[in-house]
This record gives structure tokens, C-alpha cells and sequence, in this order.
């Protein structure tokens, strides 16, 4: 069940790295498995970038506590220096919330090196491409009072994935809705 998951969250950072523009397929030299990998690069990228972010909201949350204990202790300072407090304190809650969320990331990386986690990522990704012209149409076909090209193109690709996870993957739409 959670190598299912995995493989429709790499379809989706793979659909995410080819042209959406007038359905244009991918280009021939694009092999699915480079886009898997450019997906996990991606992935590792955003790794790094969440780590740095968070060390960065650690000094200002240092910085902020450190400027709270030079403050004088007077009476009259006390509400500056609560006001460090508070800031510094925000600034590492900050910090742990980035952290705790690119620790997903790691894991999702581990789990893409499986190789039935790759190959449903794959066989998702060539179902879409090789379909997204239907998958489109059926798509508009069912929207009310809007087109599937005015969605953002996250939309769009979780959609067709959906699709094709309900079609060819006889995915139950609870599952696929809640996917």
C-alpha cells in the first residue's frame, strides 16, 4: 500500500518535469527513468534547501535570545526583552516545523530506490503521457463551468494521475480521491 503512494508521488514529480504546453508529448530523447532520476534530484534538492533554511531560522532564533540576555533587566526592559523571547522562541518553532517536514523527504527518496516503487512511478508517468490527450478530454468532459487548462499545473497532473490510477491501475476511487 505505501509503495503505491510513493510511485504516485514520483509520477507526479516526473509529470512535473516535462512541458505541459499544447500537449506536446516529452521529447524523445527524455526517457522516463531520467525523469525519475531528475525527479530525485529535485527531492534531494529540496532536502538541502529545508536543511539550510531551518539552520538559518536557528541563528536568528539564537541571535534573537542572545540579544534578550544583553538587555538590561530593568523594570522598563522587561517588555523588550519578553519581546526577544518571543521572537526567538517563534523562530526555532519555525525552524523545527521546516525541519520536521524535510525529514518526509528522506524517506521518500529511501523508498524510490525500491524497484517496484520505481516501476509503478514509471508505469504511471508512460500512462499519462502515453493517454494525456484522452485523459484531457475525459477530464473536461466532467468539469462544471471550467476548463482543465485554467488549472494550476499541479492540479492537472494529480488529476490524470487519478484517472489513470482509476482506468489501468483499478485503484478504488476512494483511494484514488483521497490520493
Amino acid at each position: 500500500m505505501q509503495s503505491r503512494t510513493v510511485s504516485r508521488e514520483l509520477a507526479l514529480l516526473m509529470l512535473g518535469q516535462l512541458s505541459d504546453r499544447n500537449g506536446s508529448p516529452p521529447a524523445a530523447d527524455t526517457s522516463l527513468d531520467t525523469l525519475l532520476q531528475q525527479a530525485l534530484a529535485s527531492l534531494s534538492q529540496l532536502v538541502r534547501e529545508a536543511l539550510d533554511r531551518s539552520a538559518e531560522d536557528l541563528q536568528i532564533a539564537q541571535q534573537e535570545l542572545l540579544d534578550s540576555e544583553l538587555q538590561q533587566q530593568g523594570p522598563e526592559r522587561l517588555p523588550r526583552v519578553r519581546q526577544h523571547l518571543q521572537q526567538g522562541l517563534a523562530a526555532a518553532e519555525h525552524a523545527l516545523n521546516r525541519l520536521s517536514a524535510s525529514l518526509e523527504l528522506p524517506r521518500l527518496l529511501l523508498l524510490a530506490a525500491q524497484d517496484d516503487v520505481r516501476r509503478g512511478a514509471i508505469e504511471r508517468s508512460r500512462a499519462v503521457l502515453s493517454n494525456r490527450e484522452a485523459i484531457d478530454r475525459r477530464l473536461d468532459a466532467v468539469m462544471e463551468g471550467w476548463r482543465l487548462s485554467r488549472l494550476p499545473r499541479i492540479d492537472r497532473d494529480i488529476l490524470r494521475l487519478a484517472a489513470v490510477d482509476l482506468s489501468d491501475f483499478g485503484t478504488p476511487a476512494a483511494v484514488a480521491c483521497n490520493e
